[in-house]
């Protein structure tokens, strides 16, 4: 984990050149990973803050400040989006869309709080059901009565 107090490459003789060099790629390589944010910044830099060692902060300049976008914890292996607008849990998005089809591959679309799943339509939309249709019993024991 390094950073650099510049990228430029001054003149100098080949050995110098080259452990600059290398430093310049070990902090690239490493998203400038320090405790201090890095001299040598452009808009579009990237510097991941290790200031807490177990869930460090990725940080994005935009030519004026640091935006802080997510931390990672190391121990859960997992990313927490500091930004409320990115959810990848539809349960944190109160009117989720679907940019293509749903494909529940071998899962089913279930209530696990045993309450009834509507299909409701907006406006004048309907419910069109294709492919082989098997009806099944409701919780009444009634067969679902279907339109087709």
């Amino acid at each position: 984990m390094s950073t650099v107090s510049d990228y430029t490459l001054d003149n100098q003789s080949f050995a110098n050149l080259r452990a600059e060099l290398n430093t310049i790629l070990a902090a690239i390589n490493t998203l400038n990973s320090t405790t201090v944010a890095p001299a040598s910044k452009a808009a579009g830099s990237l510097w991941l803050d290790t200031t807490s060692a177990t869930t460090p902060t990725l940080k994005f300049y935009d030519g004026s400040d640091w935006i802080s976008l997510c931390t990672f914890n190391y121990s859960g292996n997992t990313v927490n989006w500091l930004d409320s607008t990115v959810s990848a849990d539809v349960s944190g998005d109160s009117t989720p869309e679907l940019g293509g089809n749903l494909d529940v591959v071998t899962y089913d679309i279930v209530s696990t709080s045993n309450r009834n799943i509507d299909i409701v339509p907006h406006g004048t939309g309907v419910v069109d059901i294709q492919g082989p249709m098997n009806p099944s019993l409701s919780s009444t024991g009634k067969a679902l009565v279907m339109g087709f």
